[in-house]
């Protein structure tokens, strides 16, 4: 009988590579393992296309196992070139140990750190960078055959485009943190994106040429998160969509979520959240019978939001999407409609004050003063949620929030930010 946590990684879709899937199945049912997750820091966060390792190694937590979580602040100063054409920039020391504590951060608020398997959080410069060059030719390149590596999918695609050193060993490094996870940590299973099988399996090569016959370890992947339409996943129309709310604002992460395609919604709901399997069942139902109340959406939305910014970011969220459905600015405040409308067509213009025909015209609003005076007395313009519509009103001081921009409205969803220099 299958172990109920391989069924529910199998339901959401989870599963793409074992390296020993009967092996894995009585581990996990006989023992509380020990199992780990990479991220380098490439950067000073993690993006969305990032976490699904995470949440995945988070599902084995809620099962009793315990993640350990690595953060590579010796293989990121090298480069992975999985799923890469080209070679890495490298990144200074300084730069690493930023980027090592934005990350971190992130991982505090997916993992639990305080129960009896909370989570443990590594850097692998601990242990690499201390080593000489000898010892990792004599200890770990003897172990390792050049023509093994040649038959790495991450290697061999790059040998035409060029490959330097530092990144052909790249392998041979990740390779040295499971055996090194494996001796000091008892950690018996390394997860990782599709990318990362070559990796994994290095790893696994020197753990069973250091160790005894019988000593087993295990390799799990997760497919690559896909869209229905054929486009890439995890970007919005600003780019990548970051855990970082300074990147990508909380507003504009629970956008992303809210705008998931009717056909992508439940794979999502699946692989992203932790709802139960009859939840997510039930809102299949509605997004095949009443998919215009996009509950589904929603749901996945507010779960995201709350798991990666929290609940109070959750509800400014909520607060200004709702705003912008009615039109009601006025509920917003200053920074709120600043998130909000940052991606908005924007103009500059001076503080002057300026009679509001005029004003939105230079704004271009309106094209004309003929069609300004008749959009202000229709009642089709708003500064800041308030309507307008008397043609002898003066645009002042009053209408600038922070007295540094305005949001102008004409009709219902034609929005202008102006920005005042």
């Amino acid at each position: 009988m299958t172990n109920s946590l391989i069924e529910d990684l199998q339901w959401r879709g989870l599963l793409y590579q074992q390296t020993d899937a009967e092996g894995m199945d009585e581990l996990l049912s006989t023992e509380k393992v020990s199992l780990y997750c990479g991220v380098d820091p490439t950067a000073d966060s993690m993006h969305i296309g990032h976490i699904v390792p995470l949440l995945t190694l988070r599902r084995f937590q809620m099962h009793g196992h315990r993640p350990i979580l690595l953060v590579g602040g010796a293989t990121g100063m090298i480069g992975d070139p999985s799923g890469r054409s080209e070679e890495r920039q490298l990144q200074t020391t300084e730069q690493i140990d930023l980027n090592v504590q934005g990350i971190k951060k992130q991982m505090e608020r997916i993992f639990d750190f305080q129960s009896e398997n909370g989570a443990q959080m590594v850097n692998n410069r601990e242990w690499i960078g201390p080593m000489s060059v000898i010892e990792f030719l004599r200890d770990y390149g003897k172990l390792i055959n050049i023509n093994y590596m040649l038959g790495k999918d991450s290697i061999a695609s790059r040998l035409d485009s060029g490959l330097s050193f530092t990144e052909f060993a790249y392998t041979l490094i990740q390779g040295i943190d499971f055996n090194h996870l494996f001796n000091h940590y008892g950690c018996r299973v390394q997860v990782g994106g599709s990318d990362q099988w070559g990796n994994i399996t290095t790893g696994l090569e020197i753990i069973r040429k250091t160790h005894e016959e019988e000593t087993k370890a295990f390799g799990i992947t997760i497919p690559l998160v896909t869209k229905a339409d054929g486009t890439k996943f995890g970007k919005s129309a600003s780019g990548s969509v970051w855990l970082d709310a300074q990147k990508t604002s909380p507003y504009e992460f629970y956008q992303f979520w809210i705008n998931t395609a009717d056909s992508d919604v439940i794979k999502y709901l699946k692989i992203f959240t932790f709802l139960e399997r009859e939840e997510i069942e039930g809102l299949e139902v509605t997004v095949q019978n009443e998919p215009h109340l996009r509950k589904a959406q929603m749901t996945l939305a507010e779960e995201m939001t709350r798991l990666i910014h929290g609940q109070e970011a959750l509800d400014q969220a909520v607060r200004i999407s709702q705003a912008l459905f009615s039109g009601n600015l006025k509920a917003l405040t200053a920074d709120e409609m600043k998130d909000a409308f940052k991606d908005v067509p924007s103009v500059e213009m001076t503080k002057d004050e300026k009679n509001i025909v005029d004003f939105i015209v230079e704004a271009t609003v309106s094209p004309s003063k003929r069609q300004a005076r008749e959009d202000v007395t229709n009642g089709a313009i708003s500064i800041n949620g308030e309507k307008i519509t008397e043609v002898g009103y003066v645009v002042g001081q009053v209408d600038r929030l922070e007295d540094e921009f305005m949001i102008i409205r004409r009709g219902k969803k034609n929005y202008k930010m102006i920005k005042f220099v």
